[in-house]
């Protein structure tokens, strides 16, 4: 994963619990509903811990596959116990930089918020495309911008304050694809002719603007970088629960998220 640290167990315990019904599941149940119909064999990349899957898996005839994949080894660990059940699916660990599947695999390849993490965009982008079937097509979202993302905003205006010199870096990593031109630029370029770009909206809620904070600075490797820093995690849960609780409610606490669905074949 470029530019932090790995999802440790614990952290995908954390991301999945705290952060996935928060931020994720919304946008899971979206990208899940756009499965071209008739898609036997499914490949999801960076599928972190099977938020989208499950989704995925609801969407699928009885007769299709699954192949979750992620390259992070704590978070797949969380993945494998939601489809277990589901002889349709497989848990794999794989690099998207090299997908260990042979020349037009796969009908469909989903990724929900995973290319920001890629160490090379373009050659994962080429990978994906090389899977697929000629007509197969890729769902892929990334966030919109900060700007447009309240809670995440708000969590990194705080850390921020508290480093000024010395910000972690891992929160703006997710929000770094909202051109929709650019990633469309990259669509193209790794060799795919039809790209259509929409814009999601969801309204985000939280147990509580506490509840909010701790899945905010606990459920990612930004937890880890806040440590290395001696932070007061404790202070800046605090100082993120009030200023969520201002803008989104205290119990429950609601915020809209906006995100980017790109369709490419």
């Amino acid at each position: 994963m470029a530019d932090a640290p790995a999802f440790t167990r614990a952290i995908a315990e954390h991301y999945d619990t705290r952060l996935g019904p928060m931020l994720f599941e919304s946008f899971a149940r979206d990208i899940a509903a756009r499965l071209p119909p008739h898609s036997a064999r499914v490949l999801e990349v960076a599928a972190g811990t099977g938020i989208v899957s499950r989704h995925l898996l609801s969407a699928l005839a009885p007769d299709a596959s699954l192949m979750v994949t992620d390259q992070q080894e704590g978070m797949l660990h969380v993945a494998r116990t939601k489809v277990a059940e589901d002889a349709r699916a497989e848990c794999r660990q794989a690099d998207a930089m090299s997908l260990p599947f042979p020349d037009r695999s796969f009908h469909a390849v989903v990724c929900q918020f995973g290319l920001m993490f890629f160490d090379d965009k373009a050659v994962g982008l080429r990978e994906i495309r090389r899977v697929l079937t000629p007509d197969g097509t890729l769902l892929l979202s990334t966030w919109a911008s900060l700007a447009d993302n309240p809670i995440p905003r708000i969590t990194y205006e705080a850390v921020e304050h508290a480093f000024p010199d010395d910000a972690p870096s891992f929160i703006t990593v997710p929000f770094a694809l909202h051109d929709q031109d650019f990633v469309t630029t990259l669509l193209h370029g790794a060799g795919f002719s039809y790209v259509r770009s929409d814009v999601v909206e969801a309204v985000c809620d939280s147990p509580s603007a506490h509840a909010a904070a701790m899945a905010m600075l606990h459920g990612s490797p930004l937890s880890i970088q806040l440590q290395e820093r001696g932070a007061d995690i404790r202070h800046l849960v605090d100082l993120v629960s009030a200023r969520l609780a201002r803008e989104g409610g205290f119990a429950p606490m609601r915020l809209p998220m906006k995100a980017l669905v790109f369709t490419a074949q």
